[in-house]
């Protein structure tokens, strides 16, 4: 695992840019660090050392010194694609998997990429055909972001990287934000940060004669369906499973597993100490709140297992850690970060290297909107006048409860559900927590709408659930989240935490050949009546306690929504009086308050927009107002704990 970085331009490069590059992403590879300079181009690299300690050093050439790589991640089958270089003749000088891709594009070119599993971002020079190779591994477990300056082209793995270069003065991408308000994720190309953009899941882009060019080289396919009987499919999951989790175990260093106390990551966990032949380390984490507490279900894993096994509790204190988060992950800190983070923080005294159940969920069906959706139809054979005169009005009156299962939430989703039908239903059951279009036009000014014009979010999302993939309902909503919400937020937010605390995270569940697998199982081993993630469930019957495996999906989050009319509340209060955002004349100080005071009251539960404004402007603030982190956690830290006090 490293944070790579480059530049190609028509004047020579400085060795110091490359330094300050790779200095700021010292937390990814605190182990080692190397360059490779030649006239226009410049390769960076720190080294966060798991597979061969002693001679893995980047960057790696081939035998000649003519290709010179850059590699961030992990290939699972480098092993045999070694033997198979070998016997064509490459020779090797290192035991790396880096190597490994140099000698790969020698033999094929730039569809080396097609021939690795794992997961990667990684940057390749031929000086013989000058021509600079980027590249991002199917799934997007690996980032690489990129600024295309016509006669200079900088890459690197954070975009915080490529702010260190002087002529780079950072500012919102409105277009973006718009976005991640909406969806929780900024989805394709784009970033935050306007100019800025990011290599696509799936994709390889190169520099040659002063032309950039992008081009996608795997996408995923959800026909032609498998068949056979069920307890034959079943089967063969069960060994693919444990196949992908073994060759995830592939390290020279400790690894350990995030047990969260859901199938997923307690799946992973049993198949590793069923494959380990010693205990392995597994962390988990969890709150005061007992609704909102899984650490009992990890603990269940834990003892079965007899692991090595280590807990924290955390509070609303660790929101004086934002800052820090934030600077990391570059974009608002997701709830579902903060436990990535806190867990990254208790794992990384023990080990290097750790593996959680992430993905799993988009690939076998795990969230209620997959069968919600079903529940919309039948709730619209209602007659309308039934529904908009009596039903529609009354649980318009009903305050939201604000705990972890909202069933006030729940039958307000349903509502708003219900007005739309296929593609569009889906993008609105996205974003119905968020900033939906009435929200957006009571927040935003008019000079940002003018601005943005009749841009809409939900046309990212409609493009995937549109396209040719999938043949089904539940297919194509699969499919969205795999070319959206999987790699622009769930793996994007792995790998910022667990790299912010020098730890590489693996996830089984998105490797490239379980997927494909797994994508063209029938969706009724996915979804059967209105059980979620039934195969897997089926598999892991064998491996987990039955409580485990029949209790409904419980996604791992934080009481927020009591928080902000708590302990944060004074925090908001003061955030919203002074924003940022509307001092640069994005939003309207009136609809911030609006949203504070409406959940204040109990009668609606906006704890993930309020979560959301509060991070844009510890964003603004970060990137560019450059506020430091010490300032903005002392003022953080202050608001919580007057708040506790």
């Amino acid at each position: 695992m490293c944070g790579i970085c480059g530049v190609w331009q028509t004047q020579p490069v400085d060795r110091s840019t490359l330094e300050s590059m790779t200095g700021v992403m010292r937390h990814r590879g605190p182990d080692d660090e190397g360059y490779y300079l030649n006239k226009g181009v410049g390769l960076g690299s720190v080294r966060l050392s798991i597979i061969d300690l002693n001679t893995g050093k980047q960057p790696i050439a081939n035998e000649d010194e003519t290709v010179w790589i850059v590699f961030n991640g992990e290939i699972y089958n480098y092993p045999e694609l070694r033997r198979e270089l070998s016997a064509r003749g490459h020779r090797f000088r290192t035991c790396s998997d880096t190597e490994v891709i140099v000698h790969l594009y020698e033999q094929y070119g730039t569809d080396c990429v097609k021939r690795l599993r794992g997961m990667f971002a990684f940057a390749l020079w031929d000086d013989r055909a000058q021509r600079l190779l980027l590249a991002r591994d199917p799934l997007g477990q690996k980032p690489v972001y990129y600024l295309d300056g016509g006669d200079r082209f900088v890459f690197a793995s954070e975009i915080k990287a490529l702010l260190e270069d002087p002529r780079v003065s950072p500012a919102l991408d409105v277009h973006a934000m718009h976005d991640y308000i909406s969806v929780r994720c900024v989805p394709g190309d784009r970033t935050l940060f306007a100019g800025i953009r990011k290599l696509e899941a799936g994709e390889y882009l190169t520099v040659e004669n002063h032309h950039v060019s992008v081009e996608r080289y795997w996408d995923l396919r959800y026909l032609p369906k498998l068949e056979g009987r069920e307890r034959d499919l079943v089967a063969e999951l069960r060994t693919r499973l444990l196949e992908t989790v073994q060759c995830h175990m592939l390290s020279d260093v400790p690894l350990g597993a995030f047990l969260s106390g859901g199938i997923d990551s307690s799946l992973v966990t049993a198949m590793m100490s069923t494959l380990s032949p010693q205990p392995i380390s597994t962390f988990s984490i969890g709150v005061q709140e007992a609704d909102f507490n899984e650490l009992p279900y990890a603990r269940l894993v834990a003892e079965q297992y007899r692991t090595a096994h280590h807990e924290a509790i955390v509070d609303p204190h660790l929101v004086a850690d934002l800052p820090e988060m934030l600077w990391h992950i570059e974009e608002p800190v997701d709830p579902f970060a903060f436990g990535v983070y806190a867990v990254s923080k208790l794992a990384r005294g023990h080990v290097k290297v750790v593996i959680g159940g992430d993905g799993g969920d988009e690939m076998f069906a795990g969230y209620d909107r997959y069968v919600g959706n079903q529940l919309v139809d039948w709730y619209c054979l209602i007659p309308a006048p039934l529904r908009r005169g009596l039903i529609e009005p009354a649980i318009g009156l009903l305050p939201d409860s604000f705990s972890y299962n909202n069933r006030v939430q729940k039958l307000r989703w349903m509502l708003a559900m219900s007005r739309n039908a296929d593609g569009q239903r889906y993008a609105d059951s996205c974003m119905f927590l968020r900033f939906t279009h009435p929200h957006k036009e009571a927040l935003y000014s008019e000079s940002l709408w003018r601005e943005l014009g009749p841009y809409d979010s939900s046309s990212h999302l409609l493009r995937h659930f549109n396209a040719d993939n999938a043949s089904d309902m539940i297919d194509r909503m699969l499919y969205t989240d795999v070319k959206t919400r999987l790699p622009d937020h769930l793996l994007m937010v792995g790998d910022r935490m667990t790299m912010a605390h020098s730890i590489e995270g693996r996830s089984p569940f998105v490797d490239q050949e379980l997927v494909e697998f797994v994508a063209r199982l029938p969706t009724s081993y996915k979804i059967h009546g209105r059980r979620l993630k039934y195969i897997q469930r089926e598999v892991a019957r064998e491996f987990l306690p039955e409580t485990l495996v029949t209790r409904p999906k419980r996604g791992f989050g934080f009481p927020l929504a009591y928080w902000f009319r708590h302990e944060l509340r004074g925090l908001m209060t003061s955030i919203v009086q002074d924003s940022s955002l509307v001092a640069a004349g994005y939003f309207r100080r009136e609809a911030m308050q609006a949203l504070l005071a409406e959940h204040l009251s109990g009668h609606v539960d906006h704890n993930y927009r309020l979560w959301l404004l509060l991070n844009l402007e510890l964003w603004q603030r970060t990137f560019v107002e450059r506020q430091s982190r010490e300032d903005l956690r002392a003022f953080l830290k202050a608001g919580v704990s007057a708040a506790v006090a």
